[in-house]
């Protein structure tokens, strides 16, 4: 009896460690933001304010609706590497069917605010729907099909501006992109609706399971019936006009519309995705992971901002955070794939 008693501890043991290594790519991220936050909370007076709060809610804005498009395609196991570009190109769009003032040399084409923001959404889901063509009609691999698109939709904004920069766009934008409500700014308000009903559709929707299925597991989404190449293509739309939306309030946030203005948001957007957890194989992950890699992004940046340290190293560090979130995920998939068999 008391030998049979005593065997009962282990396999209890090996039951904790199996379901913490399985949940490891959403424990390490979230104890990288518990990490941070308490480290620069130390070591910087400031870091730790209200205010301070409020800067990082608006530093991840843009970037976070740009991700929350972004989790749709990665859950497919598929990358779009147009975010940024689409992101731009929509933001110049939106100001180029703007009236500018006299002194911006740009030859454009004024129409009334609701128009320009429509002909905008219309031009980044045509993009995305470009993209959607070209990987499930021709069948180009995602990562080439949108590495062609990031530079399509960088020389719309260069035919667009031609070098030149653009300062007015429509009231609604300009409210949602740098107004505020009871002290709180729009387009935190707006990021957080994205997010959200991101996840509501993630998680409560027979699309929802479609994207986890098909990242999952392709072949056995296609036996149940599923049709694979309309989710596919349909998250390929959601992630341009995402982005779309974000490039329209960014150029808002920024004051002005112009090339290369969201260059950094693409490794911004995919770290965040992949730093969240969110597995790069498909099917693992969500907006809630997406919003933890937001946070340890937005937390690591302000940080380094607030102790003065050398914008270089800044770089570095970012890009070894970025590396271990890609060591954890890939090693994740491999526990994974370990306990299948």
């Amino acid at each position: 009896m008391t030998s049979a008693s005593t065997a009962h501890p282990a396999p209890a043991r090996r039951g904790l460690g199996a379901i913490a290594r399985s949940q490891m790519r959403n424990i390490a991220p979230f104890l990288t933001l518990i990490v941070l936050i308490v480290f620069f909370s130390v070591v910087s007076p400031s870091f730790a304010t209200l205010g301070n709060v409020g800067n990082i809610l608006t530093q991840v804005s843009v970037t976070g609706i740009i991700a929350a498009g972004l989790t749709f395609v990665i859950l497919c196991a598929e990358i779009d590497l147009s975010v940024a570009s689409i992101a731009n190109a929509t933001g110049i769009a939106v100001a180029y069917f703007t009236l500018q003032d006299s002194y911006v040399n740009i030859a454009n084409v004024p129409v009334p605010g609701w128009v320009a923001i429509l002909l905008a959404l219309v031009a980044c889901s045509a993009l995305g729907v470009v993209n959607a063509a070209g990987l499930v009609v021709i069948g180009i691999p995602s990562f080439i099909m949108t590495l062609a698109m990031m530079q399509i939709a960088a020389g719309i904004s260069a035919l667009l501006v031609r070098g030149q920069i653009a300062y007015k766009i429509p009231a609604l934008i300009s409210t949602l992109g740098s107004g505020s409500v009871g002290g709180i700014p729009c387009i935190v308000l707006v990021a957080a609706f994205v997010l959200l009903l991101s996840h509501l559709v993630l998680t409560y929707t027979r699309f929802g399971r479609y994207v986890y299925l098909v990242g999952s597991n392709r072949e056995a989404a296609e036996n149940a019936g599923v049709n694979v190449k309309l989710i596919l293509g349909a998250v390929m739309v959601i992630s341009a006009v995402c982005s779309g939306i974000a490039g329209m309030l960014g150029v808002a946030h920024f004051g002005s519309a112009q090339q290369n203005e969201f260059d950094t948001y693409l490794l911004d957007s995919i770290a965040a995705v992949v730093v969240g957890g969110t597995s790069l194989f498909g099917g693992r992950g969500g907006i809630g992971n997406t919003i933890v890699g937001l946070f340890v992004l937005g937390v690591l940046n302000n940080g380094l901002d607030h102790v003065n340290i050398d914008s270089f190293l800044k770089i570095l560090i970012r890009g070894l955070i970025l590396l271990l979130a890609l060591i954890i995920n890939v090693y994740a998939q491999r526990l994974r794939e370990t306990s299948a068999d």
